[in-house]
């Protein structure tokens, strides 16, 4: 099956979903399509919803207009005064969804922004790609901080376990079956075309680079789950299989910044070294590679636009990473919420020319729609056909 034909059915089947459509009550035209304008929302799960405005789903989720959603948040802040009253368990939902509210341009916006960040591409010198866990959730992987990322989960159980019922439990998964989405297979082919030239990712899944980035082309900067590294000479190695570490043993010895244990048990292979493995994972607490954002700040530095892909930008330090290179900055943004960069997309030249992009959807969306202008029709349709054979590579290089 065909990347275009995939899209066609996926949006078939979204469409006739009779669910799919604006979830304010007093909305006179509930009708939506997977092409227009929406907000998907979710909150805590209310156990009595009587005198609700809101059909929220039995999980706490909902969908708008843009206006819809505008006017329920404005009259909840008091920021315009309206006909409507919400009872105080909704006002209480609706704060909460606020928070992680997940923003869809149409799609007609979305294409003419293709063509404004191809030509950014296009004429940048040194452009930087930074990318987030929001480019990996089409592969199977939750993110953190979306409406139902990890650690929202976490806080609104923590914050509204009175109100709430209780959460099902996290889809876990593999890290060994996930596969590289379009976007990875979009950023490793400019890459390869010579437009971007360094990737940095606050990703750990390897999927960049069992995408095709090379190593010298990559900073992951919270590690590889497939990469090992020595505890004395630093020595690395990749692996096809996720490294796990000891639980027990003459190998356990917990991280003095994180409490966990690194070690995988296995011995460094370097001829005169006897060095005990361990993996590259950064968990709370632990100090980023001084090696590997040594690399990231040297790249960001040179860097004349950044392309940032499914990252809501607000993890320390490696946000600041955006902002280091050439003046003023050019910034494309793309994810489904707000992030404290927004405004950098705004950034003008001395001719009152906007320099940055911001698309509020999903990345492989904006990126199947970039590579249009990246490469001509029939290398395009080339290039996408040929994903079943590189499927079978991935697949070779996963144990």
């Amino acid at each position: 099956m065909t990347a275009q034909l995939a899209k066609k059915l996926a949006k078939i089947k979204i469409e006739m979903d009779e669910d799919f459509a604006c979830k304010f009550s007093l909305c006179k035209d509930r009708k939506l399509t997977i092409d227009d304008a929406r907000v998907e929302v979710k909150s805590f799960q209310a156990l009595d919803k009587h005198g609700f405005l809101i059909n929220w789903s039995d999980e706490g989720e909902a969908i708008f207009h843009y206006k819809c959603w505008e006017l329920i948040v404005d009259s909840v802040k008091g920021k315009r005064s309206t006909s409507f009253h919400l009872n105080d368990t909704e006002k209480d939902m609706i704060h909460e969804a606020w928070k992680t509210a997940e923003y869809h341009d149409s799609t007609e916006h979305l294409k003419q922004k293709a063509y404004q960040i191809a030509r950014i591409i296009l004429d940048s010198k040194y452009m930087i790609a930074f990318t987030g866990a929001g480019i990996s959730t089409a592969a199977g992987i939750g993110d953190f901080r979306g409406k139902s990322g990890k650690w929202t989960e976490q806080d609104r159980s923590k914050t509204y376990g009175a109100k709430a019922k209780p959460s099902r439990s996290k889809r876990n998964f593999i890290y060994e079956e996930l596969r590289p989405t379009y976007t990875h297979e979009a950023l490793a082919k400019l890459i390869e075309m010579g437009h971007i030239k360094y990737l940095i990712s606050q990703n750990c899944d390897g999927l960049h680079r069992l995408s095709g980035v090379p190593f010298d082309s990559l900073a992951e900067l919270h590690g590889n789950a497939y990469h090992e590294r020595c505890e004395d000479c630093t020595a690395r190695y990749e692996r096809s299989h996720a490294i796990r570490t000891v639980q027990g043993g003459n190998a356990l010895k917990k991280c003095s910044t994180c409490g966990h244990c690194h070690r995988s048990g296995k011995k460094c292979e370097q001829p005169g070294c006897n060095g005990y493995l361990m993996n590259t994972i950064i968990n709370f607490g632990d100090n980023l590679e001084s090696e590997v954002l040594d690399k990231a700040i040297y790249n960001a530095k040179k860097g004349d636009a950044v392309l940032c892909l499914g990252t809501t930008l607000r993890v320390s330090p490696a946000n600041s990473l955006v902002e280091m290179g050439k003046q003023p900055a050019r910034i494309i943004i793309c994810n489904r919420q707000s992030t404290p960069c927004d405004a950098l997309c705004s950034n003008r030249d001395s001719k009152d020319r906007r320099l940055g992009a911001r698309v509020y959807g999903d990345c492989d969306a904006l990126m199947s729609e970039v590579m249009k202008y990246m490469l001509p029709p029939n290398e395009l349709e080339e290039w996408e056909n040929a994903r079943v054979d590189r499927m079978k590579v991935y697949d070779s290089r996963r144990k």
